[in-house]
């Protein structure tokens, strides 16, 4: 049995993909990260706020991005075996449910932001701050769900550049209002987190349109006219769910569990706030590459199992698990490099610059782990079909194991934030045991048939 794959193509079209995947990912993690920058210019309080305010509305927007994933598993499969009509109504469910969580979240965000707010701090001008953020921005969330399934059923057809374009486009429009809002450049009100979160909302506006108008102008491979994102099939739907479901219930398992872990962080101080939006915010910057890998693995691997090319799906996984490796190594060494050299941008205190020193190593050790098991559970694993597997294992790890002991360490132990910074993210080393048995098993491979 050969370990890598000999095909030059594979190798092409993988890093084609994932290069352009995480072009893109750059510049949306940009958007954050101008707000972060713009932001923790302004206050360090504006700053905790907005970061908070983030944690609340990633569980709106992973669900979201759920409902995409899920459309590119299904279509990427029927991509490889060209049922093109059927790619349109997969895309048509996918959709009605995105809006449908688009829409429940921001009604709940808006009536509960204070409530949500005071659940992961107890400083008062943080929460009043992060409420003004969030009642603005969650009318962004369907505008972004939108976006994410029209960009997700073209990336299923492996067209990639206008995801890169459109995150172009948003990256300036954002950074743009941001520096407008905040301040008050111009004769503006100076807004602070409100011109923030104003910015945000229209930047999502935007980007929406220009989506669609590609969408109904330039888009002929697949004939996709507008009302084929609004039909909803039934069969097709009972499909979908089945493989949607636990994707979803994975994503809020691991959305809410990032919320408590930010809350558990919150209660220690906002330097630990501030200290913990830095680093992650880098982290997810420098590591783009990995969640792009990701990524294209959903598409090659959905792709390859609609062709029913078993053997070569079992092959492309052994090689994709070593090229994994490879990036990890990479990814952490540029995190430890630059860590030394991103602090001048925030005006933050000593103690949380001290701390987001201390949290970016620890990222970078994990930075291994988590290039190796994220693609291959959310990439091999889930696109073969498997996506319960994903969420008992996601379930078991963040909320049986690693947030149980840092509770314990936060409130009984009386542990520093560095000690509890480990334990929040050992889940990452810790995962890669379980991933490695399951993906070399290759009992993930269902050959699910999407029928109508």
């Amino acid at each position: 049995m050969t370990l890598l794959v000999k095909e030059k193509m594979f190798y092409i079209h993988f890093f084609k993909l994932t290069l352009i995947i995480a072009l893109q990912n750059v510049i949306t993690i940009g958007v954050n990260l101008s707000d972060n920058i713009i932001l923790g210019g302004y206050s360090e309080t504006a700053l905790s706020a907005a970061a908070l305010a983030n944690q609340i509305q990633f569980i709106a927007l992973f669900l979201i991005i759920g409902c995409s994933q899920s459309v590119v598993i299904l279509a990427s499969r029927l991509w490889g075996s060209k049922q093109l009509h059927l790619i349109r109504k997969v895309i048509g469910v996918g959709m009605a449910a995105s809006i449908v969580i688009g829409l429940i979240t921001s009604i709940t965000v808006i009536l509960f932001s204070t409530e949500l707010l005071s659940l992961l701090t107890a400083d008062k001008s943080v929460i009043q701050e992060g409420a003004h953020y969030l009642k603005i921005s969650s009318f962004s969330y369907v505008f972004f769900a939108i976006t994410t399934i029209l960009l997700a059923s073209l990336r299923s057809m492996e067209i990639v550049k206008i995801g890169l374009l459109v995150s172009l486009f948003t990256l300036i429009i954002n950074v743009s209002l941001n520096y407008l809002f905040v301040y008050g450049h111009f004769g503006l009100p100076r807004m602070g987190v409100f011109g923030s979160a104003i910015a945000t909302l229209i930047a999502r506006i935007l980007e929406c349109i220009i989506v669609i108008v590609y969408i109904v102008k330039n888009n002929h491979r697949l004939g996709l006219k507008m009302r084929h994102f609004f039909e909803l099939d039934t069969t097709i739907l009972k499909q979908y769910t089945k493989i949607a479901l636990p994707i979803l219930l994975s994503s809020l398992s691991w959305a809410g569990a990032m919320a408590v872990q930010s809350g558990i962080l919150g209660h220690m101080g906002t330097s630990a706030i501030a200290a913990n939006s830095v680093a992650t915010t880098i982290f997810q910057f420098v590591t783009v590459i990995i969640y792009a890998s990701a990524s294209s693995t959903a598409i090659i691997m959905g792709k390859t199992i609609g062709e029913g090319s078993i053997e070569k799906v079992k092959a492309y996984s052994r090689t994709l698990q070593i090229l994994y490796l490879f990036i990890g190594i990479l990814t952490a060494i540029v995190l430890f490099v630059t860590k030394d050299h991103v602090l001048f941008l925030y005006q933050i205190s000593d103690e949380a610059k001290a701390l987001s020193l201390s949290f970016m190593t620890i990222l970078s050790i994990t930075a291994i782990g988590t290039a190796y098991e994220m693609p291959a559970l959310s990439g091999i694993i889930q696109s073969g079909g498997d996506t319960k597997f994903v969420m008992y294992n996601d379930f078991i790890f963040m909320w049986l194991l690693i947030l149980p002991a840092s509770l314990l360490a936060a409130f009984v132990f009386n542990l520093s934030p560095v000690t509890l910074f480990i334990l929040l993210k050992s889940d990452q080393i810790l995962k890669c045991f379980v991933a490695f048995v399951k993906v070399n098993r290759y009992k993930w491979i269902k050959t699910m048939q999407v029928q109508r």
